[in-house]
């Protein structure tokens, strides 16, 4: 099994939000409420505190079944209500749901945050970072395994060290992550390989 220890890249995407906010409020908005996606929200609470402990960070899930992950118009509706409480950015873990909340961040000109691979043509220009898992990166080093004939047992699981987990710096978003907030995520990125 490959598993992934996004915790980690979502501690950096929170630093990013915390550091990047003007209104010193963000937001995140899960899909089903399970502890999958409380891994997301823990992580990226966590790292938003370690940058600024002034910083708010507002909470929703769609819902408690599998369609909380496929229900835009409910991301948008937890958007709208994140961004009315004050939250500039909004970080998503919540599948085909994130596409209302890409919506919502279009409509009130404020950021999102994808999840699980670059999501930034979702909606150009409103997607400050994405918090991504590296499957290929996975897949390499299963296949690699397999080849030097020592295929994995059991569960590989990916975190920062292992380059499993990352969050997207590049000509897209680039402009739209303040240099203070980058750093700082290098920073945390450094202290949690070192298990800090």
């Amino acid at each position: 099994a490959l598993k992934f220890r996004e915790q980690e890249a979502s501690f950096l995407g929170g630093v990013i939000a915390a550091l990047s906010s003007k209104t010193k409020a963000i937001g995140f908005v899960g899909g089903m409420d399970v502890p999958l996606i409380h891994k997301f929200e823990a992580g990226y609470k966590a790292g938003a505190a370690w940058a600024d402990l002034k910083v708010k960070v507002l909470s929703a899930y769609a819902g408690v079944t599998p369609e909380a992950f496929k229900d835009p118009s409910k991301g948008k509706e937890l958007a709208l209500s994140q961004i009315g409480r004050g939250a500039d950015i909004i970080y998503h873990a919540s599948g085909s749901t994130g596409l209302g909340v890409f919506e919502a961040a279009r409509d009130k000109k404020i950021l999102a945050i994808g999840v699980d691979s670059d999501q930034y043509q979702d909606a150009p220009g409103f997607v400050l970072t994405s918090v991504t898992k590296q499957v290929d990166e996975a897949v390499f080093r299963a296949i690699k395994a397999a080849k030097d004939g020592k295929p994995l047992k059991g569960i590989l699981e990916l975190g920062l060290k292992e380059k499993g987990v990352d969050y997207v710096y590049d000509a897209d978003n680039q402009a739209l992550v303040p240099a203070a907030a980058r750093a700082k995520a290098e920073e945390a990125r450094h202290l949690i390989i070192a298990g800090k």
